[in-house]
């Protein structure tokens, strides 16, 4: 057993000469998280994803999962990527039977028909028969039906809508917390993220800009806005500022106490992530919890 779900080390992956999809990542995701892999389209989150799950391999740095190789944990992962590729001519009860039978001794027949069956799916559909919507919940069915220790989202619920993404989240979470999973998701639904998940990796450029614990993020950040010159917020780290009507509004992360004149907010996940991602020469954050032992100089 493994306190760490995944960790990178300067972990590097290039597409030829002129592509580099991810570079110099260097993270550890605790189990038992719930994780976030946010970023604009392009940022590098499906590499990541798809390296986490043994489909790629880094072109520099290492990557180690469940504390061993992608490869020799792919028993133990689930991958669901984003065109969630299942065999068109298969039904439903077809694919879930294979499901079983390439996962001996550790498929879970319940889980997986508990969320065919809540969306009210006939298993004698054939694949091919079904929406982009009906095709994630068999996705999701065959992936949490293998009872794995890592679930590997890309996007899952970007086909789905509002009600059923509600539905599936909350059967993902309770299965999640029930069993111990640990989960990584990619998503654009912000607004859902600070619900369902506890930890967050922001992807931009290829680089991981943001990681840690969601609540250790926020706290280490203040929403400040005041009649004051920006000169005033010198002394701290400064994420993004505009002149607003009130005088100055500012993300920052501070470096002790602010002034006199300004009033302080704890930010939302969503105005975290946006001011982040508006100001890409921001400094990176990664809090201690999520920084790779070979970052901190530790031998694992």
């Amino acid at each position: 057993m493994t306190d760490t779900a995944i960790e990178a080390s300067a972990l590097t992956k290039r597409y030829g000469r002129r592509h580099t999809a991810l570079r110099d990542c260097s993270f550890r995701l605790p189990t038992g998280r719930v994780c976030a892999v946010v970023g604009p389209n392009g940022a590098g989150k499906s590499t990541l994803l798809a390296l986490a799950a043994g489909l790629e391999r880094p072109t520099d740095g290492t990557l180690t999962v469940l504390g061993t190789s992608p490869a020799e944990a792919r028993e133990r992962i689930a991958y669901v990527a984003q065109d969630k590729p299942l065999h068109p001519r298969l039904t439903i009860a077809d694919t879930l039977r294979l499901g079983a039978e390439l996962n001996p001794g550790r498929w879970d027949a319940a889980a997986a028909e508990r969320v065919v069956g809540g969306g009210g799916l006939d298993p004698r559909t054939r694949v091919r028969a079904l929406s982009g919507g009906q095709r994630t919940r068999v996705a999701l069915a065959l992936a949490l039906g293998k009872r794995a220790e890592l679930l590997l989202l890309d996007e899952p619920m970007a086909d789905l809508d509002p009600l059923a993404r509600h539905q599936l989240m909350g059967t993902l979470m309770a299965e999640a917390a029930e069993h111990g999973t640990t989960v990584v998701m990619s998503s654009h639904i912000l607004g859902e993220l600070a619900d369902a998940c506890d930890h967050l990796l922001l992807v931009s450029d290829g680089r991981i800009r943001l990681g840690g614990g969601i609540d250790d993020l926020i706290t280490a950040h203040a929403l400040v806005t005041g009649a004051r010159p920006a000169a005033d917020l010198a002394p701290h780290t400064v994420v993004e500022s505009r002149a607003t009507g009130r005088g100055l509004t500012a993300l920052i992360r501070p470096e002790g106490p602010l002034g006199d004149g300004w009033e302080v907010e704890e930010p939302s996940l969503e105005e975290l992530l946006l001011a982040h991602l508006r100001s890409p020469d921001a400094p990176t954050l990664i809090t201690p919890g999520t920084t790779s032992r070979a970052a901190q100089g530790v031998t694992a």
